[in-house]
C-alpha cells in the first residue's frame, strides 16, 4: 500500500509554500516563506528538492530551520516525501557601506588598550572566513598595528595600480582574507607622529583606495578609546554595527561604557552588536575542569544587560592564544582546538546580530 500510495501522491508548489510557511526564522521573527528565503522549488513524484536562503554563511541556527523544514514538510503534506534540501545563503546588507563591493562594516573597539581587542578582530574576522563568508580585515590603529605581525607579514607591502587615473592598493590576501594596515606603508621600528588630519586621511584612504572587491563582512579593529580614528569611521562609513571588548575587571568595564557610549551618540548612532569579554577565566592545563576567575567574574555578561545588548561569549586567559598570534597563525585557523571553537561561536552570533540589525533597518525603510 505505501510503494502505491508514493506512485500516485502529486506534490504542488502551492503546497510546499503553504507547508514552509509554518517554518519561522527566529531571529526575524516572520515565516522563510514572506522573507523569500525559500527558492528553486522542484518537484519530481515523490521527491522534492528546495533551496533555503541564509542570511549569512555563519547562521548558528541552521540546523534548527533544516530540521525545521523537513518536519514541515512530513507534518502538513506527508511523511513519504523524499526532501532534499540546499542550506545556502546570501549576506544581507544596509543599502550602501560607502566602499564599493563591501556588504557590511564591522567595528571591533575597546574603551582601553591590552584588553585583546586585536586578537578578536583577527579571528573574528578569520572565523566569519572559515564559515563560509568573504571577508576583509583593516588595521584602523594607527599607533600600534597589529595585523603585520599576527598574520606573519612583517615587511609586506601592498601592490598598487592605475585604474582611470587613480590609485588603487591590492589588499594583501592571507588565511582566506584581504588585509591592510597602516603597519605595511610605515617602518615598524619607527614612531607615527601625525597628527589628527593626517591620521584621518590615512584612514579613509584604508578604506577608499583598496580594491576590496566583493566582501560580506569588512572588519575593522579600531585602536583603544575613543579617538579621532572612531569619529572618523563611523562619520564617514554607514557601520553596521560595533562589537565591544572587555575584560572583566571594573577598569576595562568603566572604558568600554565609554566606548559604549560614544558608538549611541546622536552624532555617531552605531548600533552595538554585543560585548565580547576576553580573558574571562583561566584554566591550568594540569586542573582542566577548573576555571580561576582572576580578574573577576561576569563583568561583561553585566554590562550587556546594562546596555540592553547581547553577550557574544567568552574567551579564557590561554596561552596559545598569544602565542598563536605572535608566531603569525592566529588561532582559530587550528584545528580541534576549544579556543577556535570559542572564536567560531562568537562568529556565527556576530554574523547573526548583523542579520538581525540589517532586518532592522530594512523594517524601517519599509515602514
Amino acid at each position: 500500500m505505501r510503494d502505491f500510495f508514493k506512485e500516485i501522491m502529486i506534490i504542488t508548489q502551492e503546497q510546499v509554500l503553504q507547508a514552509l510557511g509554518n517554518v519561522e526564522e527566529p531571529d526575524l521573527k516572520k515565516d522563510l516563506v514572506t522573507l523569500n528565503m525559500i527558492q528553486d522549488i522542484k518537484i519530481d513524484g515523490n521527491k522534492l528538492s528546495f533551496s533555503v536562503i541564509l542570511t549569512t554563511p555563519a547562521c548558528p541556527l541552521k540546523a534548527l530551520i533544516e530540521n525545521a523544514c523537513r518536519n514541515a514538510i512530513g507534518h502538513f503534506i506527508s511523511k513519504e516525501i523524499e526532501v532534499s534540501i540546499n542550506m545556502t545563503s546570501q549576506v544581507t546588507t544596509q543599502k550602501n557601506t560607502g566602499v564599493p563591493g563591501v556588504k557590511n562594516i564591522i567595528a571591533v573597539a575597546s574603551g582601553k588598550g591590552g584588553v585583546g581587542k586585536s586578537t578578536v578582530a583577527a579571528n573574528l574576522a578569520l572565523g566569519l572566513a572559515k564559515k563560509g563568508a568573504k571577508v576583509g580585515l583593516i588595521d584602523a590603529d594607527i599607533y600600534g598595528p597589529s595585523v603585520p605581525i599576527m598574520f606573519g607579514l612583517e615587511g609586506a607591502r601592498p601592490l598598487a595600480s592605475q585604474v582611470n587615473g587613480k590609485t588603487r592598493i591590492e589588499p594583501i590576501e592571507k588565511y582566506g582574507i584581504k588585509l591592510l594596515s597602516i603597519g605595511f606603508f610605515t617602518d615598524p621600528n619607527q614612531p607615527v607622529p601625525w597628527r589628527g588630519p593626517m591620521v584621518s586621511t590615512a584612514v579613509k584612504q584604508l578604506f577608499n583606495d583598496a580594491d576590496w572587491g566583493e566582501l560580506d563582512y569588512l572588519v575593522v579593529d579600531l585602536p583603544p578609546g575613543t579617538g579621532d580614528i572612531h569619529i572618523t569611521v563611523t562619520q564617514s562609513f554607514p557601520v553596521t554595527g560595533a562589537v565591544i571588548v572587555t575584560t572583566p575587571q571594573n577598569v576595562a568595564l568603566a572604558d568600554a561604557r565609554k566606548g559604549i557610549g560614544m558608538f549611541m551618540m546622536d552624532a555617531i548612532n552605531v548600533p552595538i552588536l554585543g560585548v565580547i569579554e576576553n580573558m574571562s577565566y583561566f584554566t591550568p592545563a594540569e586542573l582542566p575542569d577548573n576555571k580561576y576567575y582572576i580578574f573577576g567574574q561576569g563583568g561583561g555578561q553585566k554590562l550587556a544587560e546594562q546596555i540592553e545588548a547581547p553577550f557574544l561569549g567568552e574567551i579564557p586567559l590561554v596561552k596559545s592564544i598569544s602565542e598563536s598570534g605572535d608566531a603569525g597563525q592566529p588561532v582559530v585557523l587550528q584545528d580541534n582546538n576549544p579556543m577556535t571553537d570559542a572564536f567560531l561561536n562568537i562568529a556565527e552570533r556576530v554574523a547573526q546580530q548583523v542579520a538581525i540589525c540589517n532586518a532592522g533597518i530594512s523594517n524601517k525603510i519599509n515602514n
